[in-house]
């Protein structure tokens, strides 16, 4: 049985401290020698329409040779230790002309928990009752309930988070990376993309080790996640059938 810090130490892969702070500074405006008239009122700009992709609308699913899903946890406040699930998967509808219309789903086997250089014990000790609990809680999931485009390439994923046996919202900020309807050596759409987002474990009933408050001794209460994937969609039109060995 570990000591309590030992098992603090371990959780540093399931949790991460990662908060960004953004300022904003401006200058008072210079003294005016007359009044100026009035100007219109300017109306908030839109978010940038999607740019145009030469990919068809469909259903596309996840090329697990071209992805990862990677998670961070502040570690005693001394690091932003990082590590990953092996076993996951995705599907998507994606209608580039109407990204909002689109939806996705995926799934995680929370066993497939994989550490850089764990010492002996340490990813049982995760995968026990104290952390994901995987014997119990088998599935990770995350299914989206609204996308929203924020620029030429960016969308905002708002989705039913599930782990440990708990629902709740999480949001991903995605980016499209781009993609193409086919190649002769991949005869079916392709489409990239990136996304990152942030929740707190304690929400979700994994709160061992989180330090106590005004303090950095133990393991950070958020979760920070990055994913890079590709997906692979509808066949190519004409593709040619590749010829007899």
């Amino acid at each position: 049985m570990t000591d309590p810090i030992q098992r603090t130490w371990a959780l540093r892969g399931l949790t991460t401290a990662a908060v960004v702070a953004a300022l904003a500074a401006c200058s008072p405006p210079a003294a005016k020698k007359a009044e100026a008239p009035a100007a219109a009122p300017v109306s908030a700009a839109p978010a940038a329409a999607p740019a145009p992709v030469n990919v068809p609308a469909g259903d596309y699913k996840l090329d697990k040779a071209h992805a990862s899903l990677t998670f961070t946890v502040s570690h005693l406040g001394f690091s932003h230790y990082t590590a990953q699930f092996t076993d996951f998967d995705a599907s998507l509808k994606f209608d580039p002309a109407n990204p909002s219309a689109s939806s996705v789903e995926a799934t995680v086997d929370p066993r497939s928990l994989s550490l850089p250089s764990p010492p002996a014990g340490f990813k049982d000790e995760l995968l026990g009752k104290n952390w994901l609990d995987a014997g119990q809680f088998k599935t990770i999931t995350f299914r989206s309930t609204k996308v929203e485009v924020t620029g030429a390439n960016t969308a905002r994923i708002t989705g039913d988070f599930t782990l440990h046996g708990v629902t709740k919202p999480v949001v991903l900020d995605a980016t499209f990376n781009g993609g193409y309807a086919g190649h002769p050596m991949d005869p079916h759409a392709r489409i990239g993309f990136s996304a990152q987002g942030v929740f707190k474990r304690g929400d979700f009933g994994v709160a061992f080790g989180i330090p106590a408050p005004g303090t950095t001794m133990g393991v950070g209460d958020e979760v920070q996640v990055r994913i890079e994937a590709e997906f692979s969609g509808p066949p190519l039109k004409d593709a040619k059938a590749a010829p007899a060995g």
